[in-house]
C-alpha cells in the first residue's frame, strides 16, 4: 500500500500549477461525464457521481464546468463519447502497474500507452495479468497536522473503516467500496475535515524499489500521469524514499 498512497500524494501536490491543475480538471470533467451516463445526473442518487462532484469542488472547479459536464453525461448537451478502459502491465524491475483510462478512441490509447511503456522499460499486459495483485478500495486522506491521530482512529474505525495508517503527516483510512461513503460521512459527522476522497487499487504486496530502477519507474509513472486519457495509474512498486523526496522537490 505505501508505494501506491506515496504516488497518490506526489500526483496531488504537484497538481498546484497551472498545467497539472488543467489536466486535473479535464479528467475530472471526464469522471463527472461518465459517471452521469451510467448512474444518472443526481449526485444523491448517484453514488460515483457524487464522489467526483465532491472531487472537482475540493478542487476549485467552477460550477457551471460541473453542471456541464453532468449535462453531457445524461444526454442533455452533446459531447463526446467516452469509454472506460484498463490496461495491465509491466515497468521496470517487474513491478505490476494497472493503468485505468477514459478514451474517446481506444486504438489512439492503447497505441500511446504501449509506446510510454515500452520507451520506459516496461511493457503492456494481457487482460487480468496483473489485476489479481490489487484491490479495489476507498481511500480517505485526512490532514495529520490539524487532528489527533486517538481522534481519527476512533471516527475512523466506528464508521467501519478497515484502516488507518499515517504517511508523512496524512492520515489514509482505508475502506472497502461498499463501506466507503458511510466511512467518510462518518468522519465528517465527527467534525473531521476530509481533504480528499478516492476509490484506488492498492496492491496486495509492494515491490522495494531503489537506485537508478527506482527512478527509472517513477519515470514512467510519471510519463503515463502525463497522458491526457489517462485517468489513474495504480503500482506495486515501494520506491525508495530519496527518489520520492527529489521528485517532491
Amino acid at each position: 500500500m505505501a508505494g501506491h498512497s506515496k504516488w497518490a500524494q506526489i500526483k496531488r501536490k504537484k497538481a498546484v500549477n497551472d498545467q497539472k491543475r488543467g489536466q486535473m480538471f479535464t479528467r475530472l470533467i471526464r469522471e463527472i461525464t461518465v459517471s452521469a451516463r451510467h448512474g444518472g445526473g443526481n449526485p444523491e442518487f448517484n453514488p460515483r457521481l457524487r464522489l467526483a462532484v465532491d472531487t472537482a469542488k475540493n478542487a476549485n472547479m467552477p460550477q457551471e464546468n460541473i453542471e456541464r459536464a453532468i449535462a453531457r453525461g445524461t444526454g442533455e448537451l452533446e459531447g463526446v463519447t467516452y469509454e472506460e478502459v484498463a490496461y495491465e502491465g509491466y515497468g521496470p524491475g517487474g513491478v505490476a502497474l494497472y493503468i485505468e483510462t477514459t478514451t474517446d478512441n481506444q486504438k489512439r490509447t492503447v497505441a500511446e500507452v504501449r509506446h510510454i511503456l515500452e520507451k520506459n522499460g516496461g511493457n503492456l499486459g494481457t487482460a487480468g495479468s496483473v489485476a489479481w495483485q490489487f484491490d479495489r478500495k476507498g481511500q480517505i486522506y485526512i490532514d495529520g497536522g490539524r487532528y489527533g491521530e486517538e481522534s481519527v482512529l476512533e471516527a475512523a474505525l466506528e464508521a467501519g473503516a478497515e484502516d488507518v495508517s499515517l504517511m508523512d503527516g496524512e492520515y489514509i483510512v482505508t475502506t472497502d467500496v461498499g463501506s466507503f461513503h458511510q466511512v467518510q460521512s462518518g468522519i465528517e459527522a465527527a467534525g473531521i475535515e476530509v481533504s480528499q476522497a478516492e476509490f484506488a487499487m492498492v496492491p496486495q504486496n509492494s515491490v522495494s524499489m531503489t537506485g537508478p530502477e527506482a527512478v527509472q519507474v517513477l519515470k514512467l509513472l510519471e510519463a503515463l500521469d502525463d497522458n491526457d486519457d489517462v485517468q489513474k495509474v495504480s503500482s506495486n512498486a515501494d520506491i525508495d524514499e530519496s527518489v520520492m523526496a527529489e521528485a517532491m522537490s
